[in-house]
């Protein structure tokens, strides 16, 4: 008979957040593999690798999900043949491009469509343009450049997203992602952070 200490339990699978998997899963069915990289915070090499931060790099309310709807939002924004361009077509050592503003509104305007968009905000300095977005994704944002540019740019990529390869695995992926947060919306008020000092409430109660 072994021993306590010479047991080895056999480990057959991987425990994965549910979110993390549908969009994970999303991104492979759209040509995305998805690889972590403590070098960078995200980038693509234009032969579908998408390399993203460590887990524990990432602020407390980022979320694979998020990162990856933002990825696809800069795709559908710069057009289906950037998949094949380094960082969707970005230079990323040049000051901000306004297309990133559009791909902004997009993904306002993609969350929206199940009540999303709070959960699925963007992280760093782009947060501050995002929270700005009106009601209508599409509705001016004052006191920002380049915004005749932007609206109309965000509105053909909106039409551009429900279209080949985009359009269906965006609809599974974020009525998958309403379906889990529906799910989880009763067990709010009882949540409690197993995290000593954590005073943080739940983003899925935004």
């Amino acid at each position: 008979m072994l021993t306590e200490t010479e047991y080895q339990r056999p480990i057959r699978s991987r425990y994965l957040d549910p979110v993390d998997l549908v969009w994970l899963a999303t991104a492979r069915r759209l040509g995305l593999h998805i690889r972590r990289n403590p070098a960078i915070f995200s980038a693509t090499d234009g032969t579908g690798l998408l390399e993203l931060g460590p887990r524990d790099t990432l602020d407390p309310d980022d979320s694979t999900a998020q990162m990856i709807l933002h990825e696809l939002c800069h795709w559908i924004t710069n057009g289906e043949p950037t998949f094949r361009e380094r960082d969707w077509g970005f230079q990323l050592d040049a000051e901000l491009d306004w297309r990133e503003h559009a791909c902004l509104r997009l993904q306002a305007a993609l969350a929206d469509t199940e009540g999303l968009r709070a959960v699925l905000a963007p992280t760093s300095q782009f947060r501050e343009y995002y929270d700005q977005v009106p009601a209508d994704p599409f509705g001016p944002v004052p006191g920002w450049a380049c915004e005749d540019r932007v609206v109309p740019l965000a509105r053909e990529a909106w039409e551009r997203a429900w279209g080949e390869p985009w359009g269906g695995p965006l609809r599974n992926v974020l009525r998958a992602h309403a379906a889990i947060r529906a799910t989880l919306t009763p067990f709010l008020d009882d949540y409690a952070s197993d995290l000593p000092d954590d005073a943080l409430p739940s983003l899925w109660g935004r």
